[in-house]
C-alpha cells in the first residue's frame, strides 16, 4: 500500500502519527500542549536587495515533525505524477531534482523575459486554505480531521511560516492551481512559463510580447506592468502580484531568471564571480573576509554595512558556481553523469575552488584529519576509535551520558564535489596526487593555518610503492615501512599500517581477529583481495557494512592500538612543532 493510499485512508491523529513515525502522545503534545511561545524562535535576516525577512525557526521536535510531513507529501506528489504520467517542469522551487538552474534553463535565448514576484507568498497561505486544500483537492481528498492535523503541523499564527521544512512543499501544492492557469495562458500566447517559489517567469521569441501577460506603461517605453489576464488569474488563484518587482528583459541586454543569466546559456553573473574571487583572495592572505550587507530603515533609506563572512558561506558560493558550470558541461554530447576533473588542466574557477577546499578542509582544519585509502577503511578506523576511546582520549572521549565524541575528523568519501574537485575518491594513486598538490598549494597560503595535522593512513604492502615514491620525491626520504609516521610538508603526515612480527607487509584488515573475519554473510566467506570469486566470497565493502558496522560493539579492536598509537604520536609531534613555532 502506498503512502498516499495510507494517508487518504487515515481518519485520526493516531493514524497521522503512525505515518510520520511519531507516537500519538508526542504528536498531541507538540500540537496542543506545548506552549506556543516555545514552538518557534523568530528572528530577521537581511534580504538580498535591502530590508529584512522574518524567519520562524521551529523547535527541534516540531522541526522533525514538519520535515517528516514534508518528506511524506513529496513522496505523495511523486506517486501522483507517476500515476498520471506527469513530469512537472512548471514549478522548480524546493522540489527534488529541481533548482534555480532547471528553472532558468526554460528561458534561455529568448527575445523577451518577463519576471513577476508574488507578495508574501508563504504568509498569504492561511490555516483554512491549507486545511481546505487537503480536503478538497482530488488527489488528496483527506478526512477533515486529518486535514486539520496537517494544517496544525504546518501553520503558525494562521499562516505558513518561513523557516518551516514543510512550508515549501505545501505552498507548491497550493500554488499548483496558479501554475495550471498560467501555463495555459502562456501556451495560448506563444510563451514559456515557470515558477520558482514566488518568482514567476514568462519568456517568448515572438517579435511583440503578448499584452495579456505584460503591457507597456503608457508614455514609458521600457516600463511594463502585468497584463489584465495575468493579473486576473493570479488574483483568482488567491495570490497577489508585487508591483515593485516586475521587469521586462530584452535580448540585447542581460536577461536573468532566479539570479542566473540566460541570454545564451545558463550562467552565473560576472559580478558574482568577481566578488567571490575577491573574497577567496582575502581569505587566503588575511584569514578572513567580509560581506557587504544592504540595510533599509523605516524611511526607506539604505545603508551599507560590512559583516564578517564564514568559510561555510564561501563554500556554498563556490559550490553554486561549480554547480552551474557542471550543468553546462553535462549538456555537451556524450557527457553523462558525474564529470571527473583533469587535475592537470583545470579552469581558473576550478583551480580557485580546489585551492579553497584545501584551505578550508585541511590547512585550517579545526581538528586532526585522518584520510584513509577508502570508504571501508573509514568504517574500520571509526569503530576502532570509538571502541578504544578510553585508551586514546586524544582521539575520542565518552560523555557523562555515554555518548562518544570524536576529536578527529575522518575524511568522507561521499561522492560530493569536494572529492571530484580535489581528485580524492579513494586509492593510493589519489593520495599520491593529493600529496603533490598539497605540497605545492600550501606555499601559496599567507593566512595563519596548519594548526592541526592531516594524516594519510595507508596499507603497508606492494600497492603502496607508488605513494612511497611520491613521499621520496617531496621529502627526499626513503620509506622503509617500519616508521610510525613520516612528515611530508606543513601539517601533512603519512602513517602506514605497522608490520606484525616477522611480516614484510601489512594491510588494515590484518588487525581484525580471525573470528570476525570468518563470519559468513549470505553463505559466503570474506576475501580481502581486490579480485575474488563473487559466488563464494564477499569483499571489503560487505565486510565493513555487514560485519564491522553491525558487530562493532562486540569486536575486539585491541590489535588496532598499533595503528591508533601512531596516529596519536603524529598529533603529539605536530603539537610540539606548533608550540616551538609559537615561541620563536
Amino acid at each position: 500500500m502506498t503512502q498516499l493510499t495510507i494517508l487518504k485512508s487515515a481518519e485520526t491523529l493516531h493514524a497521522v502519527a503512525d505515518l510520520l513515525g511519531f507516537k500519538a502522545s508526542a504528536l498531541s503534545f507538540i500540537l496542543y500542549k506545548k506552549p506556543s511561545a516555545s514552538k518557534y524562535k523568530q528572528f530577521d535576516i537581511p534580504k538580498r536587495y535591502g530590508g529584512t525577512r522574518q524567519i520562524c525557526a521551529p523547535s527541534p521536535d516540531l522541526k522533525l515533525l514538519q520535515r517528516r510531513l514534508s518528506d511524506l507529501l513529496q513522496n505523495c506528489v511523486e506517486e501522483i505524477n507517476e500515476a498520471n504520467g506527469l513530469d512537472d517542469k512548471i514549478s522548480h522551487g524546493f522540489k527534488r531534482k529541481r533548482s534555480i538552474i532547471t528553472n532558468a534553463k526554460e528561458h534561455r535565448n529568448r527575445n523577451y523575459v518577463f519576471n513577476v514576484d508574488l507578495t508574501d507568498f508563504f504568509g498569504g497561505i492561511n490555516f483554512g486554505r491549507v486545511r481546505g486544500f487537503f480536503m478538497k483537492d482530488k488527489n488528496f481528498s483527506l478526512h477533515q480531521d486529518v486535514a486539520t492535523v496537517l494544517a496544525q503541523i504546518a501553520c503558525h499564527e494562521n499562516a505558513l511560516p518561513q523557516g518551516s521544512p514543510c512550508s515549501p512543499i505545501i505552498s507548491n501544492l497550493i500554488g499548483h492551481v496558479l501554475d495550471i492557469h498560467l501555463v495555459r495562458l502562456a501556451s495560448r500566447n506563444g510563451c514559456t512559463y515557470s515558477r520558482y517559489a514566488d518568482d514567476l517567469t514568462f519568456s517568448t521569441n515572438k517579435t511583440e510580447f503578448p499584452s495579456c501577460i505584460a503591457k507597456r506603461t503608457v508614455g514609458e517605453e521600457h516600463q511594463w506592468s502585468p497584463g489584465n489576464d495575468l493579473a486576473r488569474l493570479v488574483k483568482k488563484s488567491g495570490f497577489e502580484i508585487n508591483p515593485l518587482k516586475t521587469r521586462m528583459q530584452y535580448r540585447d541586454s542581460r536577461q536573468e531568471v532566479t539570479g542566473l543569466v540566460v541570454n545564451r546559456k545558463v550562467n552565473v553573473r560576472s559580478e558574482y564571480r568577481h566578488t567571490v574571487r575577491a573574497m577567496v583572495h582575502r581569505l587566503f592572505t588575511k584569514g578572513s573576509f567580509e560581506f557587504v550587507n544592504r540595510m533599509t530603515d523605516d524611511k526607506g533609506a539604505m545603508t551599507l554595512n560590512k559583516i564578517a563572512g564564514t568559510t561555510n558561506q564561501l563554500h556554498g558560493m563556490l559550490g553554486f558556481i561549480d554547480g552551474v558550470d557542471l550543468y553546462n558541461k553535462k549538456l555537451i554530447p556524450k557527457v553523462k553523469g558525474s564529470i571527473a576533473i583533469d587535475q592537470s588542466s583545470l579552469t581558473s574557477k576550478e583551480s580557485m575552488y580546489r585551492r579553497f577546499l584545501l584551505f578550508k578542509e585541511f590547512y585550517t582544519a579545526s581538528t586532526p584529519v585522518i584520510i584513509c585509502e577508502g570508504k571501508t577503511d573509514n568504517v574500520y578506523i571509526l569503530h576502532a576509535i570509538r571502541s578504544l576511546a578510553a585508551t586514546y582520549p586524544q582521539l575520542a572521549t565518552t560523555n557523562a551520558d555515554g555518548k562518544i565524541k570524536l576529536h578527529v575528523r575522518i575524511y568522507k568519501y561521499s561522492g560530493t564535489s569536494t572529492g571530484r574537485i580535489l581528485g580524492i575518491n579513494g586509492g593510493t594513486g589519489d593520495l599520491s596526487n593529493f600529496m603533490h598538490l598539497y605540497s605545492r598549494e600550501i606555499k601559496k597560503f599567507k593566512a595563519p593555518g596548519a594548526q592541526q595535522p592531516i594524516i594519510l593512513l595507508v596499507d603497508n604492502d606492494a600497492g603502496s610503492k607508488g605513494i612511497y615514491s611520491s613521499v621520496k620525491e617531496i621529502t627526499k626520504k626513503n620509506v622503509v615501512g617500519a616508521e610510525p609516521f613520516i612528515h611530508i610538508t606543513g601539517n601533512l603526515y603519512m602513517s602506514v599500517t605497522p608490520l606484525k612480527s616477522g611480516a614484510k607487509t601489512s594491510v588494515i584488515e590484518d588487525f581484525f581477529d580471525n573470528n570476525i573475519k570468518s563470519i559468513i554473510v549470505g553463505g559466503k566467506v570474506f576475501n580481502p583481495q581486490d579480485k575474488f570469486d563473487h559466488d563464494t566470497h564477499y569483499g571489503k565493502h560487505v565486510f565493513a557494512q555487514k560485519v564491522v558496522r553491525v558487530h562493532a560493539d562486540k569486536i575486539d579492536f585491541s590489535e588496532f592500538k598499533a595503528i591508533l598509537s601512531n596516529i596519536v604520536e603524529v598529533i603529539d609531534v605536530h603539537e610540539e612543532k606548533k608550540n616551538l613555532t609559537d615561541h620563536d
